[in-house]
C-alpha cells in the first residue's frame, strides 16, 4: 500500500512537466525597420519653379457686385493689345467658338464682339487689321465705338466720326454704352435680364473684357457705377453682343486660367475680340 503514494506523485510530476509553448508570431516576425530610416540621408533637390508667365500682368478677375458675377480678365494696354477677328463669309464660318478664335491666332483670351444680323453681316461698323465691313449703325446697338489707332479708347458715336474710323487698325461699332466717365448712363433697359459680354476701360491703360451672369443692362450700368470687377474704377464701358452670342475663353497662359463660359445652346457669332501680347 506504500507504494501507491509514490506513484501518485511521479504521476503529479509528469503532468506538470509540459512542453514549452510555441513563440508568439509577433516574436518571430521580422523587426520593421525604424519610420527614419525610410527618408534619404540626402537632401532631396527640388525641381525647377515653372517659368514666368507670357502673359505677364493680364489675369483672371472673379467678383460679385450688386448680387451680378463678373468674370473677365484684366490687362494693360502697354503689354497687350486686342484685335478683331473677323469671318467674311458669315458666324461660324472660320471658328466656332472664341475658343477656336483664340488659338488661331496663339490669343491669351478671346470674346465675342459685335452684334449681326439674321443674315450673318455686321450690324455695325468693324475694322480688322485695317480693312473694312460693315456699315454706320445708328440705333442704340451701334451708340459706342471700341478702337484702336496706337492707343486704344472708348467713345460716344456722337463724338467719332468716320475720319476717326479710317485711322482705326481695329474697330468695334457697338453699344449700348453702360459707363461713360465714370457715371451711369440713362435710358437703359431695365426689364430683360441677360448675360451680358462687355469691355471695360479706365480712361488710361487698364482694360477689362468679360461677361456678367443675367441681368438688365441698367442694373448693369449701376452696378458697375458702385463697383469694378477689377482693382480700379471703371472709366467707360461698352456693352458687346450677349444672351445665346456671349462666348468667352481664357487660355491657361493667363493667371487664374483656363475659362470656358459658353452655353451649350450659344450661337456661331460674327467676329471676336482677341488678347495678345505686343
Amino acid at each position: 500500500m506504500r507504494r501507491l503514494p509514490i506513484l501518485f506523485i511521479f504521476l503529479g510530476l509528469a503532468s506538470c512537466s509540459t512542453q514549452p509553448e510555441p513563440a508568439p508570431v509577433a516574436r518571430i516576425a521580422k523587426p520593421v525597420a525604424p519610420v527614419t530610416l525610410a527618408f534619404p540621408t540626402q537632401p532631396v533637390s527640388q525641381p525647377p519653379p515653372p517659368p514666368a508667365s507670357p502673359s505677364g500682368n493680364a489675369e483672371v478677375t472673379r467678383r460679385q457686385i450688386a448680387g451680378i458675377t463678373f468674370e473677365g480678365v484684366a490687362f494693360d494696354s502697354r503689354r497687350h493689345r486686342l484685335i478683331v477677328a473677323d469671318q467674311p463669309g458669315g458666324p461660324g464660318s472660320r471658328w466656332p467658338d472664341a475658343a477656336s478664335a483664340g488659338r488661331s491666332r496663339d490669343a491669351l483670351a478671346a470674346i465675342n464682339a459685335g452684334f449681326f444680323t439674321p443674315e450673318g453681316a455686321p450690324l455695325g461698323l468693324v475694322r480688322s487689321a485695317g480693312n473694312t465691313t460693315g456699315a454706320w449703325n445708328r440705333s442704340s446697338l451701334g451708340s459706342g465705338f471700341w478702337h484702336d489707332s496706337g492707343n486704344p479708347a472708348i467713345h460716344r458715336r456722337g463724338n467719332f466720326t468716320a475720319t476717326d474710323a479710317k485711322t482705326a487698325t481695329e474697330l468695334i461699332q457697338a453699344g449700348p454704352l453702360l459707363i461713360e466717365n465714370g457715371q451711369t448712363v440713362s435710358g437703359l433697359d431695365d426689364v430683360k435680364p441677360s448675360v451680358r459680354s462687355m469691355i471695360l476701360w479706365d480712361g488710361g491703360t487698364r482694360w477689362w473684357i468679360g461677361r456678367s451672369g443675367p441681368c438688365t443692362l441698367s442694373a448693369l450700368s449701376n452696378a458697375l457705377a458702385s463697383a469694378s470687377p477689377t482693382n480700379w474704377p471703371v472709366r467707360h464701358a461698352l456693352n458687346l453682343d450677349g444672351g445665346r452670342s456671349s462666348d468667352l475663353w481664357i487660355s491657361n497662359s493667363i493667371s487664374g486660367g483656363p475659362v470656358v463660359r459658353r452655353s451649350a445652346w450659344n450661337r456661331p457669332v460674327r467676329n471676336f475680340l482677341l488678347l495678345v501680347e505686343k
